[in-house]
């Protein structure tokens, strides 16, 4: 009786070791399970998950105006300033070959240039031959026209507005024809050099050298 009474706490001692031992291992697997989940292995994906789409830019964002600079045409009249000759500093008119004449210089080509393109090509014309460090400065004069065609009142060549729409193109050739389409039009646009042509609603922005098409409605 005496060696029973004397072994329970022993054997009680040595359960309650024995459980603390598997509640610390229990913790320390999860505590190594999580480290393994958020920093070790990457964590799956849910089924659900969104698939990747791929942006395809729309005719609308290829033919918006303002995303690159202007760039010079036939028609656009420069004033080009160069800093101390006052003889080389006047207005140019950009010619049907896409160049302006100047003094000394002669040609220089200026179709698809920005005004900044064309202050460097003019500079470097100089330096070569004429001033040691010129200083010259292109801002456009007059933009070049616009052209309106189809069921308008007055179709044409009509000189470029800033700020133009559509809509106030076709006011400026004197408003739609009774058989017009007044939803939409057809606008053409040079774009690296290359005519595009696309639909475009009445608030659409215009820009010098389009050429707007009012087509004829169906009923």
């Amino acid at each position: 009786m005496r060696l029973c009474r004397s072994l329970c706490p022993m054997v009680l001692t040595l359960a309650l070791a024995a459980c603390a031992g598997d509640a610390g291992r229990d913790r320390v697997a999860m505590r190594a399970s999580i480290d393994d989940t958020v920093y070790g292995a990457p964590i799956a994906q849910p089924r659900y998950a969104a698939r990747e789409t791929q942006y395809v830019p729309s005719r609308r964002t290829t033919l918006a105006p303002g995303e690159a600079p202007y760039r010079l045409d036939a028609g656009d009249r420069l004033r080009v300033v160069v800093f101390g000759q006052d003889t080389l500093s006047n207005t140019y008119a950009v010619d049907a070959n896409g160049a302006v004449a100047m003094p000394l210089i002669g040609q220089v080509n200026a179709r698809g240039l920005t005004t900044q393109q064309l202050s460097s090509a003019i500079a470097g014309r100089l330096r070569k031959n004429y001033i040691r460090d010129p200083s010259v400065a292109v801002e456009v004069e007059t933009h070049r026209p616009f052209f309106i065609m189809g069921e308008v009142t007055f179709p044409g060549q009509y000189p470029f507005v800033a700020r133009m729409t559509v809509q106030t193109a076709v006011a400026i050739a004197g408003g739609f024809t009774p058989r017009a389409s007044e939803k939409t039009v057809t606008v053409t646009r040079k774009i690296e050099g290359i005519p595009r042509r696309f639909t475009q609603p009445l608030h659409y922005p215009i820009l010098p050298g389009d050429t707007i098409t009012v087509g004829e409605r169906w009923f």
